[in-house]
């Protein structure tokens, strides 16, 4: 795993954004968009800013815990294909819209990867195990979803779904491998190795103080 590589791309990123006004003009113009439900009580841009810069700042914690609990749970050969294929949507995206520079083209990519861990936990929790990178990304990827707008978001999707058939096909979770990896799986083993991982605790979008769509 190139974890540095990927620190780096968000440096690099955070440095672009100190001499550019991309993604505050693009906050600026979502915030009128967004679903009332996740408007910030105050200073929502600044909000919203905050938890960008984490939602993608966790991509690279994520896949160094995962890759180091893979290796500690004997998890290696079911979960380095998945990291493998989150850390490529970082440092060799797809196509994506050329006005997306700096942090918004990172804010894509990063919702790539997290949408696709999503999606492969809930393969394996709906065949009988517990998932594979136990963090809750669901509502910090509705979030960005909405920021990212439709039918955009909905194209991100789309590589992700494709992205999990090769990874995850209804193929994987039959026969006797598979029943071999559901008898060795140790659920606790696995979330007490999570624990050692503060950054894994955090709970992305608690910044935002929710209000209700009334």
């Amino acid at each position: 795993m190139k974890i540095q590589a990927l620190r780096d791309r968000v440096d690099d990123a955070r440095l672009q954004e100190r001499s550019e006004t991309a993604l505050h003009d693009w906050l600026d113009a979502r915030l009128p968009e967004l679903h009332p439900a996740i408007m910030a009580e105050s200073e929502p841009r600044q909000t919203l800013l905050n938890f960008v810069d984490g939602y993608i700042a966790q991509v690279p914690n994520m896949l160094e815990a995962a890759e180091a609990v893979a290796d500690a749970a004997n998890l290696r050969s079911h979960l380095l294909p998945v990291l493998k294929v989150a850390e490529a949507f970082f440092l060799q995206p797809p196509d994506l819209p050329a006005d997306h520079r700096g942090m918004l083209a990172l804010l894509d990519e990063a919702y790539l990867a997290h949408r696709l861990v999503e999606e492969i936990n809930d393969r394996y929790v709906v065949h009988g195990c517990g998932p594979l990178i136990p963090l809750d990304m669901t509502r910090a990827n509705l979030i960005a979803h909405q920021l990212l707008g439709e039918p955009f978001a909905n194209d991100l999707d789309a590589i992700v779904e494709q992205a999990v058939r090769q990874l995850a096909p209804e193929s994987l979770f039959q026969g006797q491998a598979f029943s071999d990896y559901q008898t060795t799986l140790d659920p606790e083993a696995c979330r007490t190795l999570w624990e050692q991982w503060p950054c894994m605790s955090q709970r992305l979008g608690m910044e935002i103080r929710w209000r209700s769509a009334g």
